[in-house]
């Protein structure tokens, strides 16, 4: 009797121990196949449910019939092909019989689910409110410990730039200086608090924030990156709940799930644009399935780092190296959003639908005349029946088959709109493709592009309703199985959606998958949600979060540097109904916040990174702030809040870097030339250079916090941009007219919100004269500088404020938050 009949028989002869004798066996051979992921199928062989549940073919492990069972057969050699583990040592007799003893023992395990442990990473634990009473009693606790003392409080005029560029993105005016420096009212601070958080500009602020964290644009991204002319209307929405403080739960609620809450209304529906926010690919050639799959996976994704702050995404294809997030648990996240679709609708603003129903029915007239005049119902019932027969038939005529992959790239849902006939999308796409046949012949073509062109200018005098990108749950959803080494065509077991295994589960209920993990987000039992969304509040107003890696609260990422401030500041923003104004007002009317930014000697090398919080932080402005801030000081800022974005000056070899320059810039005029930064439109292969120079992100995937950079470009930037010469012209131009006795005075105050000293003044004085004599000696290079200066003032003298101006806008002061 040989050895391995003999280990066999004594198997069977005594029960099986699955945690003794199975488990390790099958651990060791998962590892061996790739990452604990045994690679034919996705599963964890170490976990009994896996494996009895098995794959997409069946079961690998049969209960009691080891013959039949996969893993037998692959880990004996006897499945064609199949040989586990595919590198390393094979498998003893020894232990390939004691795998068929469990097996025909029935394959006991002690449980039927394999729960991970409770990770004791101190970001996965409950929330417990601490007994310390506030931000100040924390912070100088801990300076108070380390020998040191907070900073004296800055000046009035420094504290009123900084509370306006932090909560609404703008310089404070003169006059809004002047009356807080004459306001001697004790509670004169906490007023401009509150007018601050009741401007409609907050919401601008804060929206810019929570863009880049949903990686908005205005285009698909990929080498066509089209335009997404109904990307707007989501920023809209966003802005709009910001300043109506809709609490953060709600917030939430909405943008994950919004088109399920019961009798949804069309802003609900809006909210889902956050989704819609991910890079598509039009490419004719690529497989609709993996550009799918990557969608999902960036929605996915992205909620795992805005709202969990955990890389998710290190997952797809294995389980993650360092945190407890197994490739099961990116799957099931994944299946939230694997049900859903994209669905565009009508969103009117108000005044829009009223002028829209007007003249709905001339428009539908002249359109129809249009088509009608040029055969075009004749020609697209046509093409209609020859793509239809190309998607049913591939491979039968590859002309046609182009065209099916053309439409498919560029139309969402392009063959159920056919199939179902549905509107005017297909007849536009009709008349600028109509295939193959209709290319072929010139009379055709001709009037397919005459009527092109009246179709566009027809639209063009059209009030259209405004629409939105959203999401909905899909009719025929598909299931969610994981993806073997992350290879969306290797399908492993099938999952369900569920929260990640470590954290608290989602709640039971009736409603919808998608809901319950928006309603889990933002739920108690949750630990991370809250502390994520207070962590970047803070970031916000001291230039890092108490958490510094605030993408990653994983065991990679930083620990806090005041572990039970961030835990109170977490409590306190959900015993405040989620209100986010609440908490930027707490944090804002805090000693600690309102400490002088000036360097101290004693902190050099204690706390060279300002952790301790001894005093605020020096801050360069965001992008798009530095643009406001110019436009502000001229008086050029055209102040209107929310709508489409616009295109302002930028070099016209910019545009000419996207695909064929299919992406052509053309400049707004009016006002619009004018409006903040945070709607200057974000092309994504050719992003406004201004913007990128000062390190906005690049909208590809959310970012959390964005770098500040120092560059000797910006500073060229700043000199010689079409924008901030236009704005140093308009600058000198104001001072000009509102006929300041001192006209030095008066625009550095635009500039700085601050008089200048005798010294500045001096210089100011002497930079201005030199200028003006450079001036009189080239009259040329005068007009050039000030094309248009005021009437009665000399082309030298204008010239010379508009260098000033110039001057001004450079300084290290004008770009920097103290």
């Amino acid at each position: 009797m040989g050895i391995a009949t003999l280990v066999l028989f004594a198997a069977v002869a005594s029960p099986v121990d699955y945690a003794r004798d199975v488990e390790p066996i099958l651990r060791r051979n998962c590892y061996a196949c790739h990452g604990s992921m045994q690679q034919m199928n996705g599963l964890r062989l170490d976990r009994p449910e896996d494996a009895l549940r098995g794959s997409h073919s069946g079961p690998v492990i049969v209960a009691g019939q080891s013959a039949q069972s996969k893993l037998i057969q692959m880990v004996s050699g006897q499945a064609a092909g199949k040989l586990m583990p595919p590198a390393g040592a094979r498998l003893t007799a020894a232990e390939i019989a004691t795998l068929r003893a469990w097996i025909d023992q029935g394959a006991p395990t002690p449980i039927t689910q394999h729960p991970r442990p409770a990770p004791s990473h101190w970001a996965f634990q409950p929330i417990r409110r601490p007994a310390a009473p506030g931000i100040d009693t924390m912070i100088r606790a801990t300076l108070q410990a380390k020998g040191l003392a907070p900073s004296p409080e800055a000046d009035k005029v420094t504290l009123l730039r900084r509370l306006s560029f932090d909560l609404t993105g703008l310089p404070p005016s003169p006059a809004e200086v002047d009356a807080f420096l004459s306001d001697a009212r004790p509670d004169a601070y906490e007023r401009v608090v509150d007018r601050l958080l009741a401007s409609p500009h907050y919401g601008e602020k804060w929206a810019r924030h929570w863009l880049d964290l949903a990686r908005y644009a205005d285009s698909d991204g990929y080498e066509k990156d089209l335009f997404r002319p109904s990307a707007w209307r989501w920023r809209h929405w966003a802005i709009e709940a910001l300043n109506r403080d809709m609490p953060f739960d709600q917030f939430t609620i909405e943008q994950i799930a919004g088109d399920l809450l019961p009798g949804a209304t069309a802003d609900q529906k809006v909210a889902t644009g956050f989704h819609r926010n991910t890079l598509k690919n039009r490419e004719a050639g690529v497989n609709r399935e993996e550009t799918r799959f990557e969608e999902v996976l960036d929605q996915s994704n992205t909620v795992a780092t805005v709202w969990l702050g955990l890389t998710v995404r290190c997952a797809q294809c294995h389980d993650h190296k360092y945190d407890p997030i197994t490739q099961k648990d990116h799957y099931q996240l994944f299946a939230f959003f694997n049900s859903a679709e994209d669905r565009d609708l009508d969103a009117p603003l108000p005044g829009e639908m009223g002028p829209y129903l007007r003249l709905r029915p001339e428009y539908e007239q002249k359109r129809r005349a249009v088509l009608e005049e040029y055969g075009i119902p004749a020609l697209q019932a046509r093409w209609e029946t020859r793509i239809l027969r190309a998607m049913d038939h591939p491979g039968k005529d590859l002309d046609w088959d182009f065209s099916v992959t053309g439409i498919r790239a560029s139309v969402d849902h392009a063959e159920r709109n056919l199939r179902q006939g549905q509107g005017h999308r297909l007849t536009d796409y009709f008349v600028s493709s109509p295939g193959p046949d209709n290319a072929k012949d010139k009379e055709v073509t001709a009037k397919l592009r005459q009527a092109r062109e009246k179709l566009r200018e027809l639209d063009r005098t059209f009030p259209a309703l405004s629409r939105a990108l959203t999401i909905a749950e899909d009719p025929a959803p598909v299931k969610t199985c994981i993806a073997v080494r992350g290879d969306y065509r290797r399908k492993g077991v099938e999952v369900q959606p569920a929260a990640p295994s470590f954290l608290p589960p989602l709640p039971a209920g009736p409603e919808p998958p998608r809901m319950r993990l928006a309603r889990w987000l933002v739920s108690r039992d949750n630990p991370l949600t809250a502390r994520v969304a207070v962590n970047r509040m803070w970031q916000e107003f001291f230039g890092a979060g108490l958490v510094r890696t605030s993408e990653d609260f994983g065991t990679q990422g930083e620990r806090p540097t005041h572990p039970e401030l961030l835990d109170w500041l977490a409590a306190e923003f959900m015993d405040h109904g989620w209100s986010m104004k609440y908490m930027h007002r707490l944090m804002v009317t805090s000693a600690t916040y309102r400490q002088s930014s000036r360097g101290r000697e004693d902190l050099k090398d204690q706390d060279p990174d300002n952790r301790l919080l001894a005093r605020q932080s020096r801050l360069r402005l965001p992008a798009e702030l530095i643009r406001d801030a110019a436009l502000a000081a001229s008086g050029l800022l055209y102040p209107v809040v929310g709508g489409k974005s616009v295109r302002p000056v930028q070099p016209e070899s910019v545009s000419k870097l996207t695909y064929s320059n299919g992406a052509p810039w053309q400049e707004s005029e009016g006002p619009d030339r004018y409006r903040r930064g945070l709607y200057v439109h974000y092309q994504r292969t050719s992003p406004y250079p201004l913007l990128v120079n000062f390190d906005e992100p690049d909208s590809n995937t959310a970012c959390t916090r964005r770098g500040r950079s120092n560059t000797p470009l910006q500073a060229l930037n700043l000199l010689n941009d079409p924008v901030f010469l236009e704005t140093a012209q308009a600058l000198a131009m104001r001072v000009v007219a509102e006929g300041a006795s001192d006209r030095f005075e008066r625009m550095f105050r635009l500039c700085l919100s601050r008089p200048p000293d005798p010294a500045e003044k001096d210089r100011l004085a002497t930079f201005f004269d030199r200028q003006k004599t450079i001036f009189q000696k080239d009259p040329a290079a005068a007009r050039q500088v000030a094309p248009a200066p005021a009437p009665g003032v000399d082309p030298a003298e204008a010239a010379s404020l508009v260098a000033l101006a110039r001057a001004l806008i450079n300084l290290d002061e004008f770009i920097t938050r103290e």
